[in-house]
Parts: C-alpha cells; sequence; structure tokens
C-alpha cells in the first residue's frame, strides 16, 4: 500500500510541514533554500528579534524615531534571512560529515547529495554579499559591527569539537544583532545594549539546550558536545537559571534604556516585557520532556512567540 501523501523529494527530516520551499518554490531552487533553511523559518526569527529588540530600546532611550528606522527594521528583517542563510550554508559545509552520520541531520542538502560543497560555498558566498550591501546603507559604527560579526559566525560550527559550551558561540552569534540594531539607530554602541545582548545570549542557552536533546544520542556516538549532553537529567535545572538570567539582565537593559528620558509609564510597560517572557519559558519549562525529540523541537519553535513578547511590550512603551 503506497503512501497517500509522500513527503516532496529531497525534504530535510526536521522541516514544516507543507513549507512553501517543498511546495511552492521551483524545484531547481528548491535544494539551496533548503541549505539556508528557508523552509525551518524559526532560526530567521531568533536572529531578528534581538535586532528588534535593539532597535526599540534605541528608540524608547532616546524618544525619538525617524523613517530611517523603518529601514533599519526592514534591512534587519531581510538581512536576517540572507545571514541565518549563509550562516547555516557555513555550518553545513563544516558539518558535512557529521550530519551524515546523525539520523536527523543526513537528508540535509550536503549529506544528502543535493547540493556539492563547491555549490554551497558559491551560494554562502551570494548571501554574505547581499547582505553586506544592506549593511553599508547604515552608519559607520553599524557597518564595522556587522563585518565583526563575522567572527562568530566562523567559529559557532567547530565550538562543538572544542566545548561543552557551543551555545554560548551560538548565542554570541545569533544576538549580535542587538549590538548592531540599537548602534544603526543612535550612532554609537552604548551599555543597555550591552546587557541586551547578554540577555540574548542566556535566552540561547535556554532554545538551544532544548533543540540539541533531539540529538543527544547520535552526538554522544560521534563525539560531539553539547549543553544537553553536559547537562543531562539535571536540564531543567540549568534551564530554570538561563529563564531567571534573560529576565534579569533584559530588565536592567530595559531600565537602563528608560531611565533618562521616557515616562514612568513607558518604563513599566517595558519592564512588562521581559516579565511576560519568563512565563512563557516557564510554560516551556512545564512541558519539557527530554526524552521525547518531537516535544523537543515543538518547544524551541515556540521561542519565536517568546522573544516576540517583549518586543510587544517595547513597541506598546514607546506609544505610551
Amino acid at each position: 500500500m503506497t503512501n497517500a501523501n509522500p513527503s516532496p523529494e529531497g525534504q530535510v527530516a526536521d522541516a514544516v510541514g507543507g513549507n512553501w520551499v517543498d511546495t511552492l518554490a521551483p524545484p531547481a531552487t528548491r535544494p539551496y533554500l533548503r541549505l539556508s533553511r528557508a523552509d525551518r523559518p524559526i532560526g530567521t526569527w531568533l536572529l531578528l528579534l534581538p535586532c528588534l529588540w535593539g532597535l526599540s530600546l534605541a528608540m524608547l532611550h532616546d524618544q525619538s524615531a525617524t523613517w530611517f528606522d523603518a529601514w533599519i527594521a526592514l534591512g534587519c528583517g531581510i538581512g536576517a534571512f540572507l545571514m541565518r542563510g549563509a550562516g547555516c550554508t557555513w555550518n553545513d559545509i563544516t558539518d558535512r560529515e557529521f550530519d551524515g552520520q546523525v539520523e536527523r541531520t543526513r537528508s540535509r542538502p550536503i549529506p544528502s547529495g543535493q547540493v556539492s560543497v563547491k555549490g554551497a560555498v558559491i551560494w554562502m558566498a551570494a548571501q554574505g554579499l547581499l547582505s553586506f550591501l544592506i549593511l553599508l546603507t547604515f552608519n559607520t559604527n553599524a557597518i564595522l559591527l556587522g563585518v565583526l560579526a563575522l567572527v562568530p559566525v566562523a567559529i559557532y560550527p567547530f565550538a562543538k569539537r572544542f566545548t561543552w559550551w557551543p551555545q554560548v558561540f551560538l548565542g554570541l552569534a545569533f544576538n549580535w544583532g542587538a549590538l548592531l540594531a540599537w548602534t544603526a539607530h543612535s550612532g554609537q554602541l552604548e551599555a543597555p545594549a550591552v546587557v541586551l545582548y547578554l540577555a540574548g545570549i542566556v535566552w540561547t542557552l535556554f532554545y538551544d539546550t532544548i533543540y540539541a536533546h533531539q540529538d543527544t544520542e547520535d552526538d554522544a556516538l560521534i563525539g560531539i558536545k553539547s549543553t544537553a549532553r553536559l547537562f543531562g537529567t539535571d536540564t531543567a535545572k540549568w534551564l530554570r537559571r538561563f529563564l531567571m538570567g534573560t529576565v534579569g539582565l533584559m530588565g536592567i537593559a530595559v531600565i537602563f534604556s528608560a531611565l533618562d528620558e521616557a515616562s514612568v509609564l513607558a518604563m513599566v510597560l517595558a519592564l512588562g516585557g521581559p516579565w511576560a517572557m519568563g512565563w512563557h519559558m516557564a510554560w516551556q519549562l512545564r512541558g519539557l520532556d527530554i526524552e521525547d525529540p518531537a516535544k523537543c523541537l515543538q518547544l524551541f519553535r515556540a521561542n519565536r512567540d517568546t522573544g516576540i513578547i517583549p518586543l510587544l511590550f517595547f513597541c506598546a512603551a514607546l506609544m505610551a
């Protein structure tokens, strides 16, 4: 008996069912879009949201907004899609031998033979170039920060080979937008943006530890390190610490962003962001089952909403 609803040819194992890449994109482009994780949009959200946090708190900090801020937001959105794609392509180039040995990742375009390494390098360079053109529309300090962001991006794929904490390096890369967007608005990097960046790194430790629990058995067999393997059955305890660290650091960033110019109402509304974010993270903890890969993936994807929650509060504070 045949399957009435067969998976599209080449579909990656953990892709969202019925995604636009596998159903609407021209067939010739699908392997490259899969390489960029366009069929799994959660990563773009996780890269974009710290940018929008940084931009909104920078606007709250100096109580100013211009039409260029709208371009910063749009540019960060396009850039997040492109740089997430370039970073994932780089990750898959460096991890191609490991990916072929892990059940969840062996269907990715390079180990499955859909894309050659040479093709992947060209695709990565094209995405990086387009991102750089967007970056050039920002001020000089933001451009310098954008170029510097390539350092943690380049290191991250190798981190799981030499440290039990590769999620820290992912956090360094994925939350860089908080620094860049703040600087693109204000022209300079300031202390609240750095504290916000640290909050994002701790949040990344939270969600990527959950994500890494999908692969702990395969990772142990091939010698890949992760916080999921390091924490083991103590994972929930560590995640609670990351929850408190995220909320506390983001709260400090909000206070110092709003202290000088914002109204008391704006301050209260903005502080509601990390408070509500913490409750959403606590909800994830209540449903966590580290022995259930499907549940871990579901909770990981829920972090799009986790990151949107404080942004909504920050926007409300801007209008107060």
